[in-house]
């Protein structure tokens, strides 16, 4: 009879690996390259070993990614084994994803049993961020894993006392540190505390490992980024979004005080006093709107699959990649309407969701449950968690003494989630709605420990019974308020609606009325009593049954609708949000250029490089740049780095790149530009550039909007012409025709473009 239990389970556990497998894989090919900005990382990584090393974002080493380095590693070594292309830098994500499921089982496992185990498992593996997570080659599902292996030697640590299991612990944090950085310590409170209130070892011992633990911690944590730091800025690329050129500050800076913040002052309009990406609080003008220097400096604009797609002529502004800074006032630059990101509407759009970063919602405890871009990617079993500790924790009596395996899985996992709970409903700083993949392993846990526990509660009877029904309507309750913010938008939305008053409301209702019947007390279970009353204790599972299905079935077809519609590539999000969305968009699924005028500047730089040339083209910001890199492999020189705001080179660098014929061609415009630095290579360049007709590089078929950054290129080009006797005096012919055609985009910016070969012939005749 064992073995038979065990062979369902193991069966049960394969079909949820499945399931799991299936929501990453399943169709993935339709995310195209996801975030182009880490699939150019990605790709020039696998070019050479510094750039691996240095996870450089070009392929000539010219600036990194501002991240660490360990979960891109991975996605060049499968774009190195699979050849790259989008569902070769996805699978390490995907892979990840299945892989925290199967962890998660065998944790809840060994303390609260195989039903928990197994609950938790397919509550994790249907949640929707996890799954949009697993299917984009953002790295947090490649740290959830970690942090999971790292939560399993501990519970091991805990439970025998052996350093060797803490030390370990700390090690697979520390690597989780070289995934996403500071992120990875959102886990801390839950194993220091779970390791110190233990009682495999005194407490001296304990405080004594710990101390050697944090050690090893930090060793591991800052390694990589030591390294980085000790080599010769000259040797290696330039850390991006870094204010100094160092992986350090970096870390306490854009990637540490840039995302926490407290403050009661936001109104859900942004982060308050979030710092901009040159560590610069952001102006405001004084009527409240942003300016356009805010622009530049606030919105980090990712170039996605179909960045360049512009829905009319005022949506300029995607939204961003991985650590965009939130704009800030109101006006056009809060949430976009009617945005899509590659086919699926955008957040703020008609579906009315509040904010497109989580910090522009307001800051309060419901803010998981309001009308947002955050509360449809995670709250569906938020209340079973939370009524399902507070039962276990009654049950098993928890106090400071964990001298149990069942005490210290409870802290470790509460521990887990209330931190991370009162980061993600309190916190203004700089975050994205993604990040709440973090929240789902403790959710998915305590989901399934909590409707164990109450079921035994349940069966015998007394006050602690009414723990599992009351979640149980509570539960349900929530979901139909999820569900009601988007029920006009689908028909596919009214029937889950109907699904979830059935199954789950109306099952726990019976459960409820049985109580009220004073047929669940002690030694219900027993079936003499069970048949006096007319009721089995198979009845009463059925309907249990019935009431988690009931749950399950939402967020299950939420997630289940990615494998239909392309995520958003820079805010991967499934959920209802992505099931009332509109597949319109054609992305470009092989990463190829955004339109037919982006592939036409492509053809026109290969056609006409030189032999010197090292750089493609110059552009202000990494966000410009993707797009080449990936269809092309060519070095793009992304001189502000992603916020289009970093120092990376001196104008007297930038002028001997250009004398010795490595560059030649620069697009000037788009956003950032903010330093002085990159404002006068800019300045530099329209003074001593040739400007190049638009009609050279671009399909003349395409109809071309000209926007004041064009306007204001051409103006400047022209003023040097009149003003100055430049190698550029050549173009005033065309001024007319390039203030008319000029203001395409590249990667969702304008700009013109620029040669500057002129001045390279002039410094080598003298």
């Amino acid at each position: 009879m064992k073995n038979m239990k065990a062979t369902k389970e193991n069966i049960a556990l394969v079909l949820i690996t499945i399931l799991s497998a299936v929501l990453n894989f399943g169709n993935l090919g339709i995310e195209g390259t996801a975030n182009a900005y880490y699939a150019a990382a990605a790709k020039s990584m696998t070019m050479s070993f510094k750039n691996f090393f240095f996870v450089s974002f070009d392929p000539a080493g010219f600036v990194s990614i501002d991240k660490p380095p360990l979960g891109f590693w991975l996605q060049a070594i499968s774009a190195k084994i699979f050849g790259f292309s989008g569902w070769s830098i996805i699978l390490p994500q995907a892979l990840a994803g299945v892989v925290s499921v199967v962890i998660i089982y065998h944790l809840v496992k060994r303390a609260f049993g195989s039903v928990a185990g197994l609950i938790s498992a397919l509550t994790l593996a249907i949640t929707p961020v996890f799954v949009a997570v697993s299917r984009n080659n953002s790295v947090d599902n490649t740290l959830v894993m970690v942090l999971l292996l790292a939560c399993w030697a501990l519970t091991i640590a805990a439970e025998n006392g052996k350093l060797k299991y803490l030390i370990l612990s700390m090690v697979l944090v520390g690597v989780g540190f070289n995934v996403k950085m500071l992120q990875a310590y959102m886990i801390a409170p839950a194993l220091y505390i779970t390791y110190i209130l233990s009682t495999a070892t005194s407490v001296k011992n304990r405080i004594l490992n710990l101390i050697i633990g944090t050690f090893v911690l930090m060793t591991v944590s800052l390694s990589w980024a030591v390294i980085v730091d000790l080599v010769p800025a000259s040797s290696r690329p330039y850390v991006d979004s870094s204010t100094n050129n160092t992986v350090m500050e970096l870390i306490v800076g854009h990637n540490g005080l840039e995302r926490v913040s407290l403050s009661s002052n936001n109104n859900g309009n942004g982060a308050a006093g979030a710092p901009g990406g040159n560590g610069q609080r952001p102006s405001r003008q004084q009527d409240g709107t942003s300016s356009a220097s805010d622009t530049i400096q606030n919105n980090k604009n990712t170039s996605n699959n179909t960045s360049s797609n512009t829905q009319d002529g005022n949506d300029k502004m995607a939204p961003g990649r991985d650590d965009q800074t939130p704009p800030s006032g109101h006006g056009q630059f809060d949430p976009p309407g009617n945005r899509q990101g590659n086919g699926v509407q955008m957040s703020g759009g008609s579906l009315g969701l509040a904010g497109s970063f989580g910090a522009q919602t307001p800051s309060s405890i419901t803010r998981l449950f309001s009308k947002n871009i955050l509360s449809d990617q995670i709250v569906w079993f938020i209340p079973l968690a939370i009524f399902g500790f507070i039962a276990a924790a009654i049950k098993e009596r928890l106090k400071l003494r964990l001298d149990n395996t069942k005490k210290q899985a409870l802290v470790l996992w509460g521990m887990w989630f209330l931190p991370v709970f009162v980061y993600f409903s309190f916190n203004t700083g700089t975050f994205h709605s993604y990040y709440l993949t973090m929240l789902a392993p403790p959710t998915a846990a305590l989901a399934g420990i909590g409707i164990t526990i109450m079921w035994q509660l349940y069966k015998e009877g007394g006050w602690k019974s009414w723990f599992f029904p009351v979640a149980l309507i509570s539960n349900g309750l929530v979901q139909m308020l999820m569900l009601s913010y988007f029920v006009d938008t689908s028909n596919i939305i009214k029937i889950l609606a109907v699904l979830v008053i059935i199954l789950c409301l109306g099952s726990s209702v019976i459960l409820l009325m049985l109580n009220l019947m004073n047929i669940g007390k002690k030694g219900l279970e027993n079936e003499s009593n069970n048949k006096r009353h007319g009721i089995t204790l198979r009845f009463k599972n059925i309907i249990v049954s019935l009431a988690v299905v009931g749950l399950m079935i939402t967020p299950f077809v939420g997630s289940a609708a990615a494998l239909v519609y392309p995520l958003n590539s820079s805010f991967p999000a499934a959920g209802l949000e992505l099931l009332s969305g509109s597949s319109t968009g054609e992305g470009n699924l092989d990463g190829s250029m955004g339109n037919s005028r982006d592939s036409a500047l492509v053809s026109f730089l290969e056609k006409n490089k030189t032999a010197n040339q090292k750089y493609l083209l110059v552009v202000s910001n990494a966000n410009s740049a993707s797009d080449i890199i990936i269809s092309t492999g060519d070095p793009v020189m992304a001189i502000g780095g992603f916020l289009g705001n970093d120092k990376s080179i001196t104008l007297d660098q930038f002028k001997q790149l250009v004398a010795k014929g490595e560059v030649r061609y620069v697009m000037t415009g788009g956003m950032g530009g903010g330093n002085s630095s990159s404002s006068e290579i800019m300045n530099w360049v329209k003074q001593n550039g040739k400007l190049v007709s638009s009609s050279e590089y671009s399909d003349s078929t395409q109809v071309n909007v000209t926007d004041n950054a064009t306007i204001s290129d051409t103006s400047a080009s022209t003023k040097a012409v009149g003003d100055n006797n430049s190698p550029n005096s050549n173009n005033t012919s065309n001024q007319d025709d390039q203030s008319k055609q000029n203001g395409r985009g590249f990667g969702g910016n304008s700009g013109s473009l620029y040669d500057l070969k002129s001045y390279t012939d002039s410094v080598s005749s003298k």
